[in-house]
């Protein structure tokens, strides 16, 4: 059990604030009321709501939900078996590899009503909920710590302050809670924007496989798309189809509506993904990815998920590291809070900074140059040639880099041989550590 500091009679104190019901506000919730951290859970909207995304979670993914105790074989629940990547006219499956760490299947599910799933969890665990309460700005003291956050609460936007020693922010892409704290995006890192639409479609809607495209052309100029399309089934009857882009600098933005009308032309006529049998609009939304935003811990706020620029820079899949992320954060403000306050405590605190970047820092710079130096330039279809997609060997090794989808220690030569690469990777500079070390 934590200690009772911050902790008083009225509901606008707790042990730790966390700012956004999202996967990985509602995951690092989760974790402190399961570790008995009296901890507050401030969301903007109410549940359900809809959100841009995918829809779609790797075996990894579903690793995490059966660790917070959603039940994934309940209704709404879509299995899949894999992926299949089409590029060029070819196309090869791939299964989800059988390991002794992750499930062997992966899951499908509207956003409207997953982070629903994942919130009622965590006030299951004990979290505090307040809805309709917007975080406004930080509250800090004298030496610019944060102390809690001031809000707005309800359609009448009433202010009320709430209090807490340590803050964690999980408001996504935006990242006011950071950006108020000076906690700026890295503009050399980079910045995605992924578009979806659903469609009904009885032909797709089961398909055991996440569909991706990687040979589509941007509208306006011709050129490869710099990242790929999805089509991931929802077995509901409906299908979500999407496409992620990360513009080159030199080559200037990408028309994603008209990109996506265009690829629709390609679609057999029988799959049905035509404009009467769409059920959405075409909404879009940033990608923060590969660390974009540094530190992730400063002065009693942690950032998490796409506030913290967390989304793969690999594949655009960001609900994994979200979760996984609010887990690591309640561990470590678990533990730091047996603390009391003061130098002792803050060491604690920066443990986090130093296990995110051991999970995925070399993982992630990996990826970040392999962003800039191929899929901002040409997309996926340098690395899905015909050699690559007629040897099973490289085509599951590009799989499980994409996906992040090894097992430590390998399992395997292709892990043994994707953790090689990943070593490779040398360790942030000296100018760049002590520079992080100034931003704290």
């Amino acid at each position: 059990m934590a200690t009772d500091e911050g902790v008083d009679s009225g509901d606008d104190r707790a042990q730790v604030i966390v700012v956004g019901a999202g996967p990985a506000g509602s995951a690092a919730a989760l974790y402190l009321a399961r570790a008995g951290v009296d901890v507050l859970l401030l969301e903007k909207g109410s549940f359900p709501r809809d959100k841009v995304c995918g829809d779609g979670l790797t075996p990894r993914g579903v690793q995490q939900l059966v660790r917070m105790g959603v039940d994934v074989d309940a209704p709404g629940w879509m299995r899949t078996k894999g992926m299949r990547w089409v590029c060029a006219g070819r196309q090869v499956h791939i299964d989800w590899p059988r390991s002794g760490s992750h499930p062997d299947f992966g899951l499908t599910r509207s956003r409207h009503d997953f982070d629903d799933i994942l919130v009622r969890h965590a006030v299951a665990a004990g979290a505090r909920l307040c809805l309709e309460t917007r975080a406004t700005g930080p509250l800090t003291d004298r030496a610019g710590r944060i102390v809690g956050v001031s809000t707005v609460v309800g359609p009448e936007k009433q202010p009320k302050n709430y209090y807490a020693p340590v803050v964690i922010a999980a408001d996504g892409a935006s990242a006011r809670t950071a950006l108020a704290m000076g906690l700026e995006r890295d503009p050399g890192k980079p910045m995605a924007t992924a578009a979806r639409r659903y469609y009904r479609s009885e032909v797709r809607t089961h398909d055991p496989y996440l569909e991706l495209w990687a040979d589509l052309l941007c509208s306006r100029t011709g050129r490869d798309l710099p990242g790929y399309g999805w089509i991931f089934p929802l077995g509901d009857g409906r299908v979500n189809v999407g496409l992620g882009a990360l513009p080159h600098r030199g080559h200037g933005a990408v028309d994603l509506r008209a990109t996506m009308d265009q690829w629709l032309t390609r679609m057999p006529p029988h799959w049905e993904l035509r404009e009467e049998n769409a059920v959405s609009p075409l909404r879009s939304a940033a990608l923060p990815m590969g660390f974009n935003r540094r530190p992730q811990y400063r002065r009693g706020l942690i950032l998490v998920g796409d506030s913290g620029g967390m989304v793969s820079p690999w594949s655009g899949e960001g609900i994994v590291q979200a979760m996984e992320a609010g887990e690591i954060a309640a561990e470590t403000v678990a533990l730091a809070l047996h603390r009391p306050a003061g130098a002792g405590r803050e060491q604690a605190l920066h443990r986090y900074v130093s296990e995110v970047n051991r999970r995925w820092g070399r993982y992630y710079r990996l990826g970040n140059t392999v962003a800039d130096l191929v899929f901002a330039r040409y997309g996926y279809r340098p690395l899905l040639n015909r050699r690559v997609m007629a040897s099973p060997a490289l085509v599951n090794t590009l799989a499980r880099l994409l996906t992040h989808g090894t097992d430590a220690p390998s399992d395997d030569l292709i892990d043994t041989v994707v953790h090689g690469l990943v070593r490779m990777v040398p360790a942030p500079s000296r100018r760049a550590r002590i520079m992080d070390a100034r931003r704290r």
